[in-house]
């Protein structure tokens, strides 16, 4: 298992970087699947000092990706609310993987939706409400790579990620096709035709 730790706006120090290590190997004992873990730091100037440190951790596990986000006045504060939401991401991901190993079925649609309410932040997109031209520019861009996978999995996938749609080459059908959460809490799909 790898575990990359880096910073985005500083050098994170050896004492830090070690601390780092010590806590995320305990995501081992969710899945032994684990296959690369990466922890960033940033530190970004903000108006309100609790948001100004904030560590983004994101577990490679076969076939998933776990990611957990959190801002704090310092960075082992971020750290330990940052791991406390991938060890709960990790908690379910595990039973859910016991769960169909031994015949059960994971939870319908209308039961993941409700139950992840929290989100990590990043929007890929920068808000538009004021209607400024810098509003309207993009914040990041992001490359992924599309996996094939059926509408369930896609679900589960965006449960994991707190993200409000995941994009998936879909199995049934072999298009593209992007899984979002409505504003009533409800699962959407869109598929793309021709």
């Amino acid at each position: 298992m790898d575990i990359v730790v880096v910073g985005k706006h500083g050098v994170v120090d050896a004492r830090l970087r070690a601390l780092t290590i010590e806590k995320v190997e305990r995501v081992n004992k969710f899945a032994s699947d684990v296959r690369r873990i990466e922890v960033d730091y940033a530190q970004t100037p903000t108006k309100r000092a609790e948001d100004s440190h904030t560590c983004e951790i994101l577990v490679h596990v076969r076939q998933h990706l776990v990611k957990g986000t959190a801002p704090a006045t310092e960075y082992l504060i971020a750290l330990d609310r940052a791991l406390d939401k991938v060890e709960e991401q990790m908690r379910r991901l595990h039973g859910r993987r016991v769960g169909r190993r031994n015949g059960t079925r994971a939870r319908d649609g209308a039961h993941a939706a409700a139950g992840t309410a929290d989100t990590d932040g990043d929007g890929t997109l920068a808000d538009t409400a004021d209607g400024d031209d810098e509003s309207r520019t993009l914040a990041k861009i992001k490359q992924i790579s599309v996996k094939p996978m059926d509408v369930e999995e896609a679900m589960l996938q965006m449960e994991l990620l707190g993200h409000d749609f995941f994009l998936f080459t879909n199995t049934e059908s072999g298009a593209a096709s992007v899984i979002y959460r409505r504003r009533d809490g409800r699962l959407g799909l869109i598929e793309a035709t021709g």
